[in-house]
């Protein structure tokens, strides 16, 4: 889960203890964002001005800029106040959509669902939280994102991927697919209009789970890789009477979603316990990239398959690639936060996790993260190297062919059209039989976020406004072709690969509340789940290809207009 411009200050993340002082100390912090957003509203106009004439013939950012500068909004809101167009800007437990391709989600509904045994519970969760027993529950459990790879396999599959559009919950995807469709198509189920929602290529299926964690953030030494509080109680559970039973029901309690409910407080989910659960197959505290919640390292699910079965292994990010989402497809750590640690596992050189036995490393990794430094960070430790706090250059230089490493390197380069210099990058790779390690991205370190229209013009939010240079966008690719240059690579081994496909900018447009972004944002994963299903058509592999297509963790958002996204 990443934060752009000034999101990181708007972000409300709930913690394990003190419940009460927590709920407080969140709807404080929720009325200062809203009275930031007022100040914010005042200014919007004389910016808005300069983006009139395509506000215009742009209907959602339209709706984005008049939202902002009303501080209201009659068709939708972020937040518990109808009244106001933003009242939150943190992550929610909304029950998350699943979309499978090649295999089913039967065994994972039914017989392997935790929700339906006590024994699983507290498996999961270390007791059997109130009202989360629930016999009747036609949800599962992220956990079982981890169980339905693992299925893959014993079917027979030598190609897992694993897309991850962080944040995006249903709401989320409905109102993309209705501005891509031009009509309100539907109200409940798996939706249509988006290319995952639509593929007929293969069998597949559809379905969606809890995203609770085990508890909230825990104290950690990251440079002694140790959980200060092994023992913490979990605050983790999920209450259908609460937080609805589907995806697109109205939660019968306005906070509990939020983990402001005082009479059953449950923590609300942030992206690296989330990620964890699908590649893990656990439940942890928040911030924690593959380590249990009383700080035992476990194995993703790529590092089995690369161990067991030699599979080659990938890691494409739209955000930087040492980001929660894709370091827990392969690294451990006690901290998010240590980036320049995890990177270090993803790419096969010793880290504070694993110090004197390195990991072997991804073989593709393509992310973020160009470009942005920083002299000091105490969240990484004693050995952060100041220079690019997501991934040092240093270590890049020592893994490069040019070094005797393993890796083609390749950076955003002045001048050079990001596609072009990715492709070559590639080709290199794939013909020299090496691996491929590349850096891009504009500001925060993320590649350029396109809007509903398809353009890369943001327009303001709760948080200000980015803009982006034409070098921006034509010295980065975009994550489809990140994914197809990926795929060129991995191919060429005969055992098989697991690659993850994360579309990060969901989340960040969804924490800023930018429902112009968040549209965006979906449409470019739709193309990256596009470039996956051309891969899979032009080498007739769906018998040996399962897809999971996905979200971390839910928002707040709620879309109670939906025609208002067609203009009328």
């Amino acid at each position: 889960m990443p934060c752009s411009k000034s999101i990181a200050l708007a972000l409300l993340f709930l913690t394990a203890s003190a419940v009460s002082a927590q709920d407080k100390a969140a709807q404080d912090k929720a009325a200062q964002d809203t009275a930031a957003q007022d100040t914010a509203a005042q200014d919007a106009p004389a910016k808005g001005e300069a983006t009139a004439a395509s506000s215009q013939t742009d209907i959602v950012r339209s709706l984005q800029e008049q939202a902002v500068t009303a501080a209201k909004a009659d068709w939708g809101y972020w937040g518990f106040d109808p009244q106001r167009f933003s009242t939150w800007t943190n992550h929610s437990n909304r029950l998350i959509p699943v979309y499978t391709f090649g295999v089913s989600l039967d065994a994972v509904r039914e017989d392997e669902n935790p929700y339906h045994s006590e024994e699983s519970l507290r498996k999961l969760y270390g007791r059997v939280p109130e009202g989360t027993l629930n016999s009747d529950a036609k949800y599962f459990d992220q956990t079982n994102i981890y169980d339905l790879q693992q299925q893959a396999i014993r079917e027979g599959k030598r190609h897992v991927i694993l897309i991850v559009f962080d944040g995006m919950d249903w709401q989320t995807t409905q109102a993309a697919a209705i501005q891509a469709t031009g009509r309100v198509a539907y109200t409940e189920g798996a939706g249509t209009g988006l290319s995952f929602q639509d593929y007929e290529g293969v069998s597949k299926d559809f379905g969606y789970f809890v995203t609770s964690p085990h508890r909230g953030k825990n104290k950690v030494d990251v440079d002694a890789q140790l959980v200060l509080d092994p023992d913490a109680d979990s605050t983790g559970g999920y209450d259908p009477r609460l937080g609805g039973d589907a995806p697109w029901a109205t939660p019968p309690s306005r906070d509990y979603l939020i983990g402001l409910d005082r009479t059953q407080p449950h923590t609300v989910t942030d992206s690296a316990s989330s990620a964890t659960s699908m590649t893990s197959g656990i439940k942890t505290y928040n911030a924690a990239i593959n380590v249990a919640a009383d700080g035992t390292q476990v194995e993703p699910i790529a590092r089995t398959l690369q161990r067991e079965r030699g599979f080659a292994i990938g890691l494409v990010s739209s955000v930087p690639n040492s980001h929660a989402t894709p370091a827990s497809g392969y690294a451990n750590n006690v901290s998010r936060n240590d980036y320049q640690d995890i990177s270090r596992d993803q790419i096969g050189l010793p880290s504070v996790a694993h110090r004197s036995k390195p990991l072997p490393g991804a073989d593709v990794v393509l992310g973020g993260g160009w470009g942005e430094t920083k002299d000091k960070d105490a969240g990484q430790g004693t050995n952060y190297v100041p220079g690019n706090k997501f991934i040092s250059m240093a270590d890049v230089r020592r893994v490069s062919l040019e070094e005797g490493g393993p890796y083609v390197t390749v950076e955003r380069t002045a001048g050079r059209d990001g596609s072009e210099v990715l492709a070559k990058a590639a080709a290199e790779a794939r013909a020299g039989n090496h691996r491929l390690l590349g850096i891009f991205g504009a500001s925060g370190g993320n590649l350029p976020f396109q809007t509903a229209d398809g353009s890369y013009n943001p327009t303001y939010d709760v948080t200000g406004s980015d803009t982006y240079s034409e070098a921006d966008i034509t010295e980065n690719p975009t994550l489809a072709e990140m994914t197809r240059a990926a795929l060129s690579v991995l191919e060429k081994d005969p055992e098989g690969f697991w690659l993850l496909v994360e579309a990060g900018d969901v989340d960040w447009a969804n924490h800023a509340n930018n429902i112009d972004n968040a549209i965006g944002a979906v449409h470019s994963g739709a193309d990256a789940f596009t470039a996956v299903t051309e891969w899979v058509e032009a080498n007739d592999a769906w018998d040996s290809t399962a897809v999971i297509l996905t979200a971390d963790h839910g928002h707040y958002f709620h879309l109670t207009r939906p025609e208002a996204l067609l203009g009328e």
